[in-house]
Order: structure tokens, then C-alpha cells, then sequence
């Protein structure tokens, strides 16, 4: 039998003051469930960089075993120790054009597969054959992942990769405060990691305000470095420093790329 207005108003009346009693009872409850989000994390980054693909690699991809991916909202930002010149919005990079394009197939791979998961497996393929010099099998991770390669490729190929993501990337990179010196650049809850980005999770535990993954018992709270542990942590970078930057040119002998879309023939 269905309950009246008057029975209705009752039942809501009981099930309010029952909440009132539990928070009263429990005033953790509700700051829990808000100390609970998750911590943002920062990877700037430049797909050809050697320290960039092993952190990637060796360090980053932990999360996904250890359980700290459920604490942290995870950026990707390819694009590193780039730099935009002249007026036509050319993209030079550190290591040349050929990474100027793989910087911009990987944020083809984030925009057309926005679950971490999904364009993490990819980005993490691609470099995994960086770390084994043998990036030019890049698209080989499409077939091994069992990803269809059309939205990525038509990224790319057309003004998206290009006009859109990679300058987006670029301005977020160049907006950075502090200033990013050297990549990788790993910004943990708004604060870069510097030379210690390796012990990202250490930091992520200490941010994270909700239940800790059980990896994080056994983190130690963010050590203060050495003098000799920053001194060999600066050997692990690839500085932002024109004096630094040597541009690996291509075939014809231009580092500079003026398009992102690799001939048809290679």
C-alpha cells in the first residue's frame, strides 16, 4: 500500500535526522570523502629524451601495478625543451625533427584516447622502443596494443596534431612557474620534483589527503638530497638551455621542422 503525503513527509523527516545523528556520530565522514580527491601530477616531457623514456618506462608505469593511479590525476604533456620560432608557428626541437613528430603523435594518442589507460599503453609502447633505439618501429604499437591507428593518424596528418595540440602543449609548457629547466620536469600538487622526480610517489603519498594506497606505507616521506645525489641526479636530465641544446638534423641537414607530416614515401 502506498504511503500517503503525511507518511511520506514523516519518512523523510526520520531518514534527515537519522543523517544528522550519523554525522554527528561520524564528523569524519564528510572531510574524508573531500580530502579524498586525487593529487595531480605533471609529466613535461620530450619523447626522444633518454631520461624522459626511461622514467616512463622504469618509474612512471609503476603506478599502474602499485596502486598509486588511483590517488593521482596523471598529465602527459609532450612537448619538453621545445621552442617555437619565427612567425609561421615552426616547432624546433632538442632532438630534432624526427621528435618534433612523435611528440605530436603522442598527443594525437591523448586526444583521441582520453582514458589514461588507453593512451598511457601507447605512449609507454613508444617509448619502450625509444629506451631500445628502435623508435622508428613507433607504429608497430598500434598492431600490439590492438588500437586502430585512423584517429591517430589522421591527428597528425592534419592540422589538429599540429595547429592545435602541439602549440597547446607549448604554451603549457611555457606557462610553467617556476620555469621548467630541463625535462623530464615532474610537478607534483603544483610543485616541481627537480632532480628527485624519481621518488614522485613518495611526494604523492605525502600529498594525498584520503585512505593511502598500501604502497605508501612502505614510501618514506620526501628525503632532503645530498649534495652528491643532486650533482648525479643532474646527469639524469636534458637541460633547457640553448647552450645545452644540440638539435640532431635530418636528412637534408635542418634540425627546424616547418610540418609535422612525414613524406608519404618514408
Amino acid at each position: 500500500m502506498a504511503a500517503g503525503p503525511r507518511g511520506r513527509l514523516l519518512l523523510v523527516a526520520l531518514v534527515s535526522a537519522a543523517a544528522v545523528v550519523a554525522g554527528a556520530l561520524l564528523p569524519g565522514c564528510a572531510a574524508a570523502a573531500a580530502a579524498g580527491e586525487k593529487v595531480p601530477l605533471a609529466l613535461y616531457y620530450e619523447t626522444l629524451c633518454p631520461y624522459c623514456s626511461r622514467f616512463i618506462v622504469n618509474h612512471l608505469a609503476g603506478i599502474f601495478e602499485d596502486g598509486i593511479v588511483d590517488a593521482v590525476d596523471l598529465r602527459l604533456v609532450p612537448y619538453g625543451n621545445a621552442h617555437v620560432v619565427g612567425a609561421n608557428n615552426t616547432i624546433s626541437c632538442q632532438h630534432g625533427s624526427e621528435e618534433c613528430f612523435l611528440n605530436t603523435v603522442e598527443a594525437c594518442a591523448i586526444d583521441a584516447w582520453p582514458d589514461l589507460r588507453v593512451h598511457f599503453r601507447f605512449i609507454y609502447c613508444v617509448e619502450d622502443l625509444v629506451v631500445n633505439h628502435k623508435q622508428r618501429e613507433w607504429e608497430s604499437c598500434f598492431g600490439k596494443l590492438n588500437l586502430d591507428p585512423k584517429p591517430v593518424t589522421d591527428c597528425y596528418k592534419g592540422e589538429r596534431g599540429h595547429q592545435q595540440l602541439s602549440l597547446k602543449y607549448g604554451r603549457q609548457t611555457d606557462a610553467l612557474q617556476p620555469p621548467h629547466k630541463y625535462v623530464p620536469w615532474v610537478v607534483v600538487d603544483g610543485q616541481p620534483l627537480y632532480e628527485d622526480y624519481e621518488n614522485f610517489e613518495a611526494y604523492i603519498c605525502k600529498a594525498y589527503k584520503g585512505h593511502p594506497p598500501k604502497v605508501c606505507e612502505g614510501l618514506a616521506r620526501p628525503p632532503t638530497p645530498t649534495v652528491l645525489e643532486v650533482a648525479e641526479a643532474g646527469n639524469r636530465v636534458s637541460y633547457y638551455d640553448s647552450g645545452d641544446i644540440r638539435l640532431k638534423p635530418d636528412e637534408d641537414g635542418h634540425a627546424k621542422i616547418k610540418k609535422v607530416v612525414p613524406d608519404d614515401d618514408d
